[in-house]
């Protein structure tokens, strides 16, 4: 993708000039979005972005610059000024590139960019009639298809070069059913590292009445009580609490600084006994995977918290330098023109040894939260409000009728030693994160839990 001896190069440049380390990491990326309603298309947009993002340290400090210019010339020039700002005495350097990375082999068969718009566009159709067809009440349904082939190249001054081939598509499924005036919503979103084939592995119809059943339901539901009761969360895309409330804490872009309720902590116990949490990125073919992370290391699994007891943050180069830890594969950007930071990859809660009847069974009285929305958190005090988009009272040890308007309010230290109850039904899926480094392919799940106590808000009919 770039020449060798420009790289050499470039990375002369960095050493001469003041740097004690540099980074190259070049993107050629192809994206195909399409958005259609009700069934006719709203937008689509395919394209191809192309450019190279360089780093360089010099101790604790850091700069990066990107450009889409890679003529020779451009790239010393920019490394140079760059490292103005660094500059410190010269120093000469040999470079080798001989470190080579292995990436973890994500396979896929059928790139999305060579299959014709119109087989994309059906599938689109289907997922459509898919949801409407569900019920009268379904009086719109949103549906987008997205494909990226994103091939990079990384190197740096220590030796490594790696290319990686990251080939992901998703499709996203909103049904909205009206009821009296009433409008409520279902979403699923499935995706995969996968190409084109993956739409072979499913059925994107039963995923389209699955948005519709949501929606369908809510929208005959009572609102939620409110107050402080045991709250069982169902197993996949409930982990998206965990990744807010919890995982942004053990990012090293947070802990570092000292700004983490978990910062200092590692060997300490923060969560009950029954508690493991994981980032993985090395799960084949998962949505939030990659052969390597953004700075080049073969990605790997991660236990973070091991039955309770903190065992690892989520590290990346520039931070793990100042903590004084090696990387733990977590680098990760949304393309060249950001530099890396510290971000989750796949990040579970590990499967307990109960069954969701057991914990449903063992619940007296409370709320089953079955699907997250959205929400919002303050890594500094670990403070979270989580809306449910689908959720039902749980009586006398049973799942009994729904309830809407309903969310969680709670502190990330203290739901993870208030989960009491963890079943073996471990899933996984897919969403984005946006934070410094841009916006993000990630996975978040967890099997069927219970916190024994937590703050229900809303508002009651």
């Amino acid at each position: 993708m770039l020449d060798k001896n420009i790289i050499e190069d470039i990375f002369n440049a960095v050493i001469s000039n003041g740097g004690d380390f540099g980074e190259i990491f070049l993107e050629d990326n192809y994206t195909t979005e399409i958005s259609t309603i009700g069934g006719h298309i709203e937008k689509g947009m395919s394209g191809r972005d192309f450019g190279i993002g360089i780093r360089i340290f010099d101790g604790l400090n850091s700069i990066y610059v990107y450009t889409n210019d890679l003529s020779k010339d451009n790239l010393i020039k920019m490394t140079i000024k760059a490292t103005m700002v660094l500059k410190k005495s010269k120093r000469d350097m040999v470079l080798k590139f001989d470190n080579p990375t292995r990436p973890y082999i994500h396979k896929f068969s059928i790139l999305p960019r060579n299959i014709e718009l119109s087989k994309k566009l059906e599938l689109m159709k289907i997922a459509t009639q898919g949801a409407k067809n569900y019920g009268r009440e379904i009086t719109q349904v949103q549906v987008n298809y997205i494909d990226q082939e994103q091939n990079v190249l990384i190197a740096n001054t220590e030796g490594v070069y790696v290319e990686d081939k990251r080939v992901r598509t998703r499709m996203l499924i909103m049904a909205v059913a009206e009821y009296g005036g009433q409008l409520e919503t279902g979403y699923v979103g499935p995706g995969a590292l996968m190409g084109f084939e993956f739409y072979d592995t499913i059925d994107i119809e039963e995923y389209a009445r699955e948005a519709a059943r949501i929606a369908k339901t809510m929208v005959y539901a009572d609102y939620s009580p409110v107050g402080v009761m045991p709250v069982v969360i169902d197993n996949g895309f409930g982990g998206l609490m965990f990744h807010e409330a919890c995982g942004h804490s053990l990012e090293a872009s947070s802990v570092a600084k000292g700004v983490s309720v978990f910062s200092n902590k590692l060997g300490q116990k923060i969560a009950s006994d029954v508690v493991t949490l994981i980032d993985d990125g090395s799960i084949p073919n998962f949505w939030g995977s990659l052969g390597v992370d953004d700075e080049g290391k073969k990605t790997q699994k991660n236990v973070l918290i091991e039955n309770g007891v903190l065992k690892s943050y989520m590290v990346d180069k520039l931070n793990g330098r100042r903590m004084g830890i090696e990387s733990t594969a977590s680098g990760r950007r949304q393309s060249y023109r950001f530099a890396p930071t510290s971000r989750m990859t796949n990040t579970y809660i590990d499967s307990g040894n109960n069954t969701k009847e057991e914990i449903i069974a063992n619940t007296e009285k409370g709320l089953f939260a079955k699907q997250i929305n959205a929400g919002s958190v303050n890594p500094a005090t670990g403070d979270f409000n989580f809306s449910l988009s689908e959720a039902y009272l749980i009586e006398n040890g049973k799942i009994t009728k729904p309830v809407k308007g309903a969310t969680l309010i709670g502190n990330g230290s203290k739901i993870l030693m208030d989960i009491d109850m963890v079943a073996n039904n471990l899933k996984i899926d897919q969403g984005y994160c946006f934070a410094s480094s841009g916006a993000i392919f990630i996975g978040a799940g967890q099997p069927t839990i219970r916190v024994k106590s937590m703050t229900v808000g809303g508002r009651e009919a």
